[in-house]
Order: C-alpha cells, then sequence, then structure tokens
C-alpha cells in the first residue's frame, strides 16, 4: 500500500519550538516498521517554522514572513539532520523534496520532473520526506501546515491512503474545547455541507493549520480516489492500526479512482 503521512508541528516540537524527542523516534520507528511490511511510505513534515524559532531562541512563533522563513531556514536543517539519523538506525535511507505548490499542480516539466525523482526513489527504496520551500514561497505559511499540500501529493501519485497526524482525535460533530460531550466522528462517507459546517478555526500555537484545512485535503483526497485519516500525532503506534484500518480517529472514504 501506498501511504503518505503528514505530520504537523504540534506532532513533532514542544510549544517551545524544540525538538520532541521522544515521540519523533517512536514515530521514526513505527514508520520504519510498516516500510519493513512492505508499504511504501512517503513523508509531508511540517516543524521547520517551529524548531527554527526555537533554535534561534526566539521567544514565539515568529509572525512576519520574513522571519518565518529564516525559521523555516534553520529549523529544515535541525529537522531533515534528525530524521536521517533516526530512519538510518533502522537502515532506511531519506531522500529531502522541498517544493512550491507550481511543482505539482502546474503541470508540464517541473511536475513531470517531480513525479519522475518520486518515483524512482520509491523504486530505489528510499524514504521520501517532502516540505514546501517555505524560504521561497509563503503560500503554504499562510493557508496551513501542509495539510493540502500532503493531499496534493496524495492525489498525484496515487496513494491508497493519506494519514494526518496532528493534536486532534479526528473531526468531532462540535467542538471539543466548548462542548465536553462532542462525539467524534469515526467515518465520513462523503464530503456535504454539513460536514463543512463542522470545521472550527486555526490550529494550535505551533501551527497554522485547523479542520478546515484538513477538510480540504479530505476533498482532494477523496476525490483522486485516496482515504484519509484524521488522527492523533501524539500517539505513532496508532499509525499500525490506521494502516490496518481499524477504527482510529475519522477516516474519510474514497472516491472510485480514475481509470
Amino acid at each position: 500500500m501506498r501511504i503518505v503521512i503528514k505530520v504537523g508541528t504540534s506532532t513533532l516540537a514542544h510549544p517551545t519550538g524544540r525538538l520532541n524527542i521522544q515521540r519523533i523516534e517512536l514515530l521514526c520507528k513505527v514508520m520504519s516498521d510498516l516500510k519493513n511490511a512492505g508499504h511504501q511510505i512517503i513523508l509531508v513534515s511540517s516543524g521547520a517554522i517551529a524548531m527554527g524559532f526555537g533554535k534561534l531562541n526566539l521567544p514565539e512563533r515568529p509572525k512576519d514572513v520574513p522571519t518565518k522563513q529564516a525559521s523555516a531556514a534553520v529549523g529544515q536543517c535541525e529537522l531533515m539532520y534528525t530524521y536521517d539519523k533516526l530512519f538510518t538506525e533502522y537502515n532506511h535511507t531519506v531522500a529531502q523534496l522541498l517544493i512550491t505548490r507550481p511543482d505539482i499542480t502546474g503541470g508540464g516539466q517541473r511536475r513531470e520532473n517531480f513525479h519522475v525523482t518520486l518515483e524512482r526513489l520509491l523504486e530505489l527504496g528510499a524514504l521520501p520526506i517532502i516540505n514546501e520551500n517555505d524560504t521561497i514561497s509563503t503560500e503554504e505559511i499562510s493557508i496551513g501546515d501542509n495539510d493540502t499540500l500532503s493531499a496534493m501529493v496524495a492525489a498525484s501519485i496515487r496513494a491508497d491512503l493519506l494519514i494526518l497526524l496532528s493534536d486532534i482525535d479526528g473531526l468531532y460533530d462540535s467542538d471539543p474545547h466548548e462542548n465536553p460531550n462532542a462525539r467524534l466522528i469515526p467515518v465520513v462517507e462523503r464530503l456535504d455541507d454539513h460536514i463543512r459546517a463542522l470545521a472550527g478555526g486555526s490550529g494550535s500555537s505551533l501551527g497554522t493549520g485547523g479542520m478546515v484545512t484538513k477538510l480540504q485535503a479530505a476533498q482532494i483526497a477523496t476525490e483522486a480516489g485516496c482515504e484519509m485519516v484524521i488522527a492523533n500525532g501524539h500517539h505513532p503506534a496508532a499509525l499500525y492500526d490506521i494502516a490496518a484500518g481499524q477504527p482510529v480517529g475519522t477516516r474519510f472514504l474514497a472516491g472510485r479512482k480514475d481509470l
């Protein structure tokens, strides 16, 4: 099975912006095990800006775009160093792909180059790690935490499953922060106006994503024939159950893949 896993900033970093070492170690261990089981894993990773401002000793996540871009440039180094070190312990080779949206949505030679490189990396047994190139592209910085980007990647490479790991358990029938009786919705068969109305605002103070961008991602993925699951990244071992089709978080059922 070809699986795209998107990891949100709140999964990777403490509120200080510093790396959550215990969680990222377990995350890489589980993904390595899934890869050993025969799955193709593509990781879309947020976290560069958060780790960058932590490493630069800034008091909070920057609000102006130049400082966000500078933080991303610093944080991307630490992020890839950490992934390379951890995946190497399980005998897996990682590859970094920094892209902008026209690379996968604009068609032409750039899209072709992205596809050829990614497919060849998978053929060679590498584990691609994708992020938007925040140092030159400001669109993702303002839109939201790689949710939509991961769905575009999943759709373009005809993935079977997209998993969004964040700091929430899934989609609820009301805001769980305001309503203690809010119920988790385990399965969404189709995205309609009622489901879209359940989306709230932005996400955590570290990331910029929220349920709005996750439902946008679900729309893109499911229309391309790819199932999508929203789950809590605080429990990386749940990836085993998600890959096995077990009820974890909220699963958005796919439409038929185009022939």
